[in-house]
């Protein structure tokens, strides 16, 4: 007899309704080390309020300034914003903070290690190592590696800082002269393979896995896969798109400043804020005691 199986019945599929979007939120991670470098404290180009955005909004074990934080020597420069900057630096170099500050030595910096000591309290190298993940790093500024500063420093100072802020008074507010002149300046000495190549040859010296400079004011990733070694700039604070590099467990990235609406400069507010560190006690609330009252160079 012949075997009959009955045909299940049609069923419809299921109606399935579209996954929910969850926006997803970005919490700041915590990192090993922040770097930052070139912020040029003193020049009308400093954007020192939107460095200060940076530390304020991430979590961090090292802060590494990586040169050129000052533009010069002259403090009679800074303003209101750039004393912010400072007085910021000052409480994370608390130790309640639990937060290691490291200041390395650039050329525009240079003969400032014992000021700063006493004005932020902070160290400053002349370069910076430590070990994270079984791995050498190394931040150093990177004007070593550049052969026209360290054979002109005269000159250097002269044409590459003093007329460089005079530049940047005489431009229009967005500095877009200045900025197109300081991009071609690196361009035209070829800076940024100079550089890279002398740090990265040092690095395989000093057996790294990784090296850190700025001194360009170019952001840059380069890779000697020769030797396993990665070199990275950080850019700089006096471009339109400043940079900052982070290394912690998911590797070293560059990361591009994103605009926030507090950032821009209310009208009037660079020539109504040239202060002295001495007035400025009770705002930043790091001068305690009048300690650092009257501080010139």
């Amino acid at each position: 007899m012949a075997s009959h199986v009955a045909s299940p019945p049609s069923i419809d599929p299921p109606s399935i309704d579209p996954p929910t979007v969850v926006p997803k939120v970005v919490v700041p991670g915590t990192y090993d080390t922040l770097i930052l470098s070139d912020l040029h404290l003193g020049a009308d180009m400093s954007r020192a309020r939107e460095a200060l955005h940076v530390l304020q909004d991430n979590r961090y074990r090292r802060l590494i300034l990586l040169g050129d934080i000052f533009a010069d020597l002259n403090f009679g420069r800074l303003k209101k914003e750039h004393w912010k900057f400072l007085g910021y630096i000052r409480k994370l170099s608390n130790p309640k903070r639990k937060v290691e500050v490291v200041w390395v030595e650039g050329n525009h910096d240079h003969g400032l290690a014992e000021i700063m000591s006493h004005l932020v309290g902070v160290r400053v190298y002349q370069e910076y190592q430590w070990e994270y993940q079984g791995q050498r790093h190394i931040a150093v500024h990177g004007h070593q590696f550049d052969g026209f500063v360290v054979s002109n420093v005269r000159v250097s100072y002269l044409i590459g800082t003093l007329l460089y802020l005079q530049l940047q008074k005489w431009d229009s507010k967005n500095k877009t002269l200045t900025r197109f002149l300081d991009r071609l300046g690196t361009s035209w000495q070829r800076l940024s393979p100079k550089v890279a190549d002398g740090a990265l040859g040092y690095a395989r010296h000093h057996q790294a896995a990784r090296i850190f400079c700025g001194h360009t004011h170019a952001a840059m990733q380069k890779t000697d896969a020769e030797h396993d070694i990665e070199y990275f700039n950080c850019g700089a604070w006096i471009d339109a798109h400043p940079t900052f590099i982070t290394v912690g467990e998911d590797g070293v990235r560059i990361h591009e400043y994103v605009e926030r609406p507090d950032d821009l400069h209310p009208t009037g507010e660079q020539g109504a804020s040239d202060i002295e560190a001495g007035e400025f006690g009770d705002d930043t609330e790091w001068l305690e005691d009048g300690e650092f009252e009257g501080v010139t160079t």
